[in-house]
């Protein structure tokens, strides 16, 4: 497996993005629908049902710190009625203190039904404003009394809590709950204080008598409409937006199981784009590892049984190379690539590949004595080699499909070497120039070892080489 980006040419149609957008052009139409998310596979929905669900537990949990503070506000404050009137606040608090509590208990178990959202939306709106109705009662006043009432902010809080669920729809359910439950308020009190002559044009005698002006009713009623509206509007973008995101993350994170973490993270990370041909110069230490004879022992195992094995080798020693600083460039059939200080830079590329060698002839071992091994597979027959030197690192390919590798004298010599461990016999090679540089970069080999003068299959050329194992 390689560790390839492939970019495809991007095809007409509507995105996210695009829909986002779209609820410029067309607001009636983008607030009313539903959901951007029709047509999404599977797993972007669950993780944006989960984010639903999350936003849900959140607004019960500020629901509940709003309903403490006026709580908290209305036991301070002073009490005009020496407590001779009936005082219905503390029983609608209580009421609201209970319904929340029972939708953040319900909401912490489930996904609730858009039915269950909208009708708390509905409920939270109704209680808030048969609390604001009931002063005119406690404070003995006509019911134009609580029209001038601060409780009336409130409602913006309950509409701007409705918008961390990224549903414009239940932004625009609050807003009109906010607005007809503030008519019905406006109407109970035109009809029941008509006989006092409570409605006037007079802007001073609205503010300093219990007066009804239409039009300040009415500018409540638009300044509620516009929040919502507003609102709704940022909500149905940042939904786009939302299901962008996840959809990438999604996919990002998919992807990132093709390519070794510190690849994925570069490419995450990139300023701009990856290009073909694009590359940098490092030093650097190069690993090859390979099942000696595997491909005659699979031509005489059932598939599923060769698949099986190669797994169980890449998860015992692809954890061992990214430990020890490695990054795997590509798995080439039973064949493992792997590069220290490409991706990277760093001082110890030659003292990380020795410790990786090390720690992987340690699992080895530890696996050859486990019972349940394939017959015919033998742990000991896993061989590999360690060449260091300039390599470049970069992207390859054309421009709809690269891949991030190395390419150098270091990789092809890598390569060559743990093939010739079969005329050693031995398990691990390493060139004497890589072990002198561990040692300098403070890597301490196990035991002694044996150096020779060897001509590696495919050179001309007399390389020193270190028998690791």
């Amino acid at each position: 497996m390689n560790q390839s980006l492939e970019v495809r040419e991007s095809k007409p149609g509507k995105t996210p993005g695009t829909q986002a957008g779209g609820a410029i052009a067309n607001p009636v139409q983008s607030l009313l629908k539903r959901s951007d998310s029709d047509g999404l596979p599977t797993r972007v929905l669950s993780a944006i049902a989960a984010h639903d669900t999350a936003s849900e537990v959140l607004v019960r949990l500020l629901q509940l710190v709003v309903v403490f503070v006026f709580g908290a506000l209305y036991a301070v404050s002073p009490k005009t009625d020496a407590g001779t009137a009936f005082s219905p606040v503390p029983y609608v608090l209580a009421a609201y203190a209970v319904f929340t509590v029972a939708g953040l208990f319900l909401a912490t178990r489930m996904r609730l039904p858009d039915l269950v959202v909208y009708l708390m939306t509905f409920i939270d709106m109704a209680l808030l404003m048969a609390m604001i109705w009931s002063f005119h009662i406690q404070y003995q006043q006509p019911p134009s009394f609580y029209l001038k009432a601060p409780t009336l902010l409130y409602v913006f809080i309950f509409i701007a809590l409705r918008a961390l669920r990224f549903e414009a729809r239940f932004v625009v359910a609050a807003g009109l709950a906010a607005m007809l439950g503030w008519l019905a308020l406006v109407g109970y009190a035109v009809i029941i204080g008509a006989d006092h002559m409570m409605v006037t044009r007079n802007y001073i005698t609205y503010m300093t008598t219990n007066s009804i002006l239409i039009g300040a009713e009415f500018d409540k009623i638009i300044a509620i409409l516009s929040v919502t509206l507003i609102l709704a509007l940022a909500v149905r973008r940042g939904r786009g937006l939302l299901i962008e995101a996840v959809r990438e993350q999604m996919a990002a994170r998919a992807l990132s199981r093709f390519f070794d973490p510190d690849v994925a993270g570069r490419i995450r990370a990139a300023e701009k784009e990856i290009r073909a041909g694009e590359g940098v110069t490092r030093d650097a230490a190069i690993l090859n590892i390979d099942i000696r004879g595997f491909t005659t022992l699979a031509a005489q195992m059932e598939p599923g049984d060769v698949v099986a094995i190669l797994s169980a080798y890449q998860d015992r020693l692809v954890p061992i190379i990214q430990k020890n600083g490695g990054t795997i460039d590509k798995f080439m059939g039973d064949g493992i690539m792997a590069s220290f200080g490409a991706l990277l830079p760093t001082e110890t590329s030659a003292a990380d590949a020795m410790r990786a060698v090390d720690a992987i002839i340690g699992e080895l071992d530890a696996w050859r004595e486990e019972d349940d091994l394939p017959t015919g597979f033998d742990p000991a027959k896993i061989n590999m080699a360690v060449a260091s030197g300039q390599v470049v690192f970069g992207a390859v390919g054309s421009d709809d499909r690269l891949e991030l590798t190395v390419i150098g004298s270091a990789v092809n010599l890598s390569a060559k070497m743990e093939k010739y461990n079969k005329e050693l016999g031995s398990r691990a090679l390493a060139t004497a120039n890589v072990v002198k540089a561990a040692r300098e970069q403070g890597y301490v080999p196990p035991k002694q070892r044996e150096t020779l003068s060897v001509t590696i299959t495919g050179t001309d050329i007399e390389t020193p080489v270190v028998r690791l194992y």
